[in-house]
């Protein structure tokens, strides 16, 4: 019979258990690219998951950022608690030179207050990496491998001592939090080469303290408290961590709140001789003997630490590792009448919307992450950052107001409507086996949370004018603005859900990949710079793209749907909408890049550089977009005369013509005779026009390569997801902010009749006409006055 393990060997295998699983998770879920084939029966492949790079991408700039924070924050406190930055320039004006704080902090000591300032970061930082570790999974539900190691010939305690170790080990909250900044530490306090060996050193000491803290409280607590009060707590942590995270970053912001810097100033002395104080006075210590000292009383300070924190959770343990107990989600006196259905109360909310408000009030901890993590999470950004100093300074800058409430909503959306596949679990696939499509669901999903999401910047804008915001237009269309991105991230957040969720995945916390919640939050990026941009025009392309990009993802999505628990199947190529887009940026780029090569001495292209760019451009999207429509066997690729009559799209597009090119006309007319008539005379005398290059763009090079994109790619993709008319105003309103904003009133009629004799035709032949004829009318009367 083999001999039960010594208890050094029992954590040693625990700690690498750990991490062997932590490094088998990181290989499933980046380096799959990397394995190498195995002889023998080969399985079903999955579907192809290309994000190691982007894995690898986050890991670096994540830790460059951590660090950059830490030696800000460091050099920040010395600057501002001991008066050592600065300097002035050359009008004479004082500014806080950090680099010069950086030479003079790592010559000298660090003074007494410096030192509990320090104290206080290093202290918030152990705590937030606690509360992040808490947060993040679910308190109220064991780990997978706790009741398996119970049952292993070791003794509890070394169970429990084998627990921290492992935990110490595999925390990476913990380490990017702390690791930086002891760096720092070591560094300013004048040791290069054994810098790493005490990071090292000090990780030994901090790591076991969050790791003891973590099982307490998730494994301890769980054996004390119900279900619910442990959501609860899970709950409180979430909303705990973010503001002690934002106030260590605001330590390291010199232009940001005051406060902050302030606390750390008057940290209380006697901190100084808690485990983080002695780390640093320890490195900062003058003599070996003082350092031994140092060293003995925080060893003696952690060792008694761990061990009462051991004791404590063996007490909390004595029966069993185990809780029993009712479900969380019973409540006590519900009448027995209360599931059955009445059917005259609906009331506006579908049985899937009164399912998910129900689930969400049961979730206390995905209620406060979803509606209440978001505002906690922009409060402390403008408050840490200085932006709330002044509330009235803050409701008069109607641009940040209006970039606070669409940041706030769509936070919610990214946490709560992004989440909805994966908030089913693992009975996800019972709404297959509904009397529905399960793109109803999501529809009905993503109505809700979108009209949730709007309750947001109603909220921030009513404070605002509660406080003396001004009542004006320019208020109103940022208000507009920020309301209009509701719905349209609400569609996008559900759709990159469908995309994010892999329902396979063995466990909860891989099963929503991070790269679309990055892509998420860089298209709200791209949103805000439109509440930002004080030019009208790029807010409507801004706006328009935005709610094309909606259409496009959710159109990707809902082909994806049914294939979703296969994982090896995929849709069949279909013309979509996302083409269509893609082909326009494609163009658009093309179109400026070979534009560069026309440029004459000056820098300028001339007409007839324009012209060769467009068609080459045209030339070239056409070519691989077919291309690769041919080798994916793609359905539904539009043509320009595929069979058929060829007469009749052509006297289609002839009929389509007649009303675009008069609303042109008395467009143009109009202009001759409005305000900007000088300004338009004045740009027209200057400039030098080619009639031959003109209308061979116009009447050939345009026809040709738009009207395969905006009718062919656009307007036929949209039309597999919604109506004609519908699909004609979105496919319009896309042609339109494409072309300059002067004429996008006559473009968008243009865009209407050319989508309306293609619908008609199924042919690009009429289109094209319809196209060719308007410009060739349009030119022509501008030519001829």
């Amino acid at each position: 019979m083999m001999a039960a393990p010594t208890h050094g060997r029992a954590m040693l295998l625990m700690a690498r258990l750990r991490l062997t699983r932590l490094v088998n998770q990181a290989s499933a879920l980046s380096f799959r690219a990397f394995r190498r084939k195995r002889a023998g029966r080969v399985a079903t492949p999955g579907k192809p998951r290309n994000a190691w790079l982007l894995a690898l991408f986050v890991a670096v700039t994540a830790g460059f950022s951590f660090t950059q924070l830490a030696r800000t924050a460091v050099l920040n406190l010395h600057c501002h608690i001991d008066a050592a930055c600065a300097a002035t320039d050359d009008h004479g004006a004082t500014y806080m030179a950090l680099e010069k704080g950086a030479a003079g902090l790592a010559a000298t000591p660090f003074s007494p207050h410096l030192a509990s300032a320090l104290t206080m970061m290093l202290t918030l930082l152990l705590l937030a990496s606690v509360l992040m570790a808490l947060g993040s999974r679910e308190l109220a539900q064991a780990d997978w491998d706790l009741e398996w190691l119970a049952t292993l010939p070791v003794r509890r305690k070394t169970l429990l001592w084998g627990r921290v170790l492992e935990r110490s080990v595999g925390n990476p909250s913990a380490l990017f939090a702390l690791l930086p900044l002891c760096g720092l530490l070591a560094w300013y306090s004048g040791l290069r080469w054994s810098a790493p060996l005490a990071v090292l050193a000090m990780a030994a000491l901090l790591l076991p303290l969050t790791a003891l803290c973590q099982t307490l409280a998730d494994t301890g607590l769980r054996m004390w408290l119900p279900a619910s009060q442990l959501r609860n707590l899970q709950a409180l942590t979430s909303l705990a961590s973010m503001p002690l995270i934002y106030f260590v970053m605001a330590l390291g912001m010199p232009n940001g709140a005051t406060f902050p810097v302030e606390w750390a100033a008057a940290y209380p002395s006697w901190t100084v001789w808690t485990p983080p104080g002695l780390m640093i006075q320890l490195l900062q210590a003058a003599t070996p003997g003082h350092a031994a000292a140092l060293a003995a009383l925080l060893l003696a300070q952690v060792g008694l630490l761990l061990a009462a924190g051991v004791a404590l959770l063996g007490f909390q343990l004595r029966h069993g590792v185990v809780a029993s107990g009712a479900r969380a989600s019973g409540r006590a006196g519900a009448r027995a009448g209360a599931a059955v259905p009445h059917p005259g109360g609906r009331g506006l909310l579908s049985p899937v919307k009164r399912r998910e408000l129900h689930l969400l009030s049961r979730d206390r901890n995905f209620l406060v992450q979803s509606l209440l993590l978001p505002v906690v999470i922009i409060g402390s950004q403008l408050m840490f950052n200085g932006a709330l100093r002044d509330v009235g300074q803050f409701v008069h800058n109607t641009t940040l107001v209006a970039a606070s409430a669409f940041g706030i909503g769509s936070y919610v959306l990214m946490l709560s409507a992004f989440q909805t596949l994966n908030n089913e679990g693992p009975v996800l696939w019972m709404l297959y086996t509904f009397p529905r499509k399960v793109e109803s669901v999501l529809r009905e999903k993503a109505q809700l949370w979108g009209v949730l999401a709007l309750l947001y910047p109603l909220g921030v804008f009513g404070l605002a004018i509660h406080f003396g915001a001004a009542l004006n237009w320019r208020l109103a269309g940022l208000f507009i603005l920020a309301l209009a991105g509701m719905p349209i991230f609400a569609v996008i957040a559900v759709s990159l859900g469908v995309f994010a969720c892999d329902p396979l995945a063995p466990d909860v916390r891989t099963r929503v990949r991070p790269s679309y919640v990055y892509l998420y939050m860089l298209l709200a990026s791209f949103y805000v710079y439109c509440i930002y941009t004080s030019v009208w025009p790029q807010k409507l392309v801004v706006m328009v793209l935005c709610g094309a990009l909606a259409l496009a993802m959710w159109q990707k999505a809902r082909d994806e749907l049914p294939y979703l628990l296969d994982p090896a199947a995929a849709p069949p190529a279909r013309v979509s909408t996302a083409d269509g887009l893609m082909a326009a940026t494609a163009f658009f780029i093309l179109q400026a890049l070979i534009g560069l090569w026309f440029r004459d001495g000056t820098g300028k292209i001339a007409l007839q550089g324009w012209t060769m760019a467009f068609a080459a451009a045209g030339a070239i999207v056409y070519g691989c977009t077919r291309l690769i429509y041919w080798r994916s066997k793609t359905a539904g690729v539009p043509a320009i005369a595929r069979g058929g009559n060829a007469r009749a799209a052509a006297l289609l597009g002839l009929a389509a013509a007649v009303p675009a090119i008069a609303v042109g006309l008395v467009y143009l007319a109009a202009l001759r005779h409005s305000a900007l008539a000088p300004a338009l005379a004045a740009a027209a005398a200057g400039a030098t026009v080619h009639p031959g290059w003109l209308l061979a763009l116009a009447v050939l090079a345009a026809p040709l390569c738009e009207e395969f994109i905006f009718r062919g790619l656009i307007f036929g993709g949209l039309r597999r997801s919604m109506g004609a008319l519908p699909a004609m105003l979105a496919s319009a309103a896309i042609f339109a902010i494409v072309h300059p904003p002067l004429s996008m009133l006559p473009v968008f009629v243009l865009g209407l009749c050319a989508a309306w004799s293609y619908e008609r035709s199924q042919r690009l032949l009429a289109p094209m006409l319809v196209h060719a004829l308007y410009n060739a009318a349009v030119v022509s009367w501008q030519l001829w006055n």
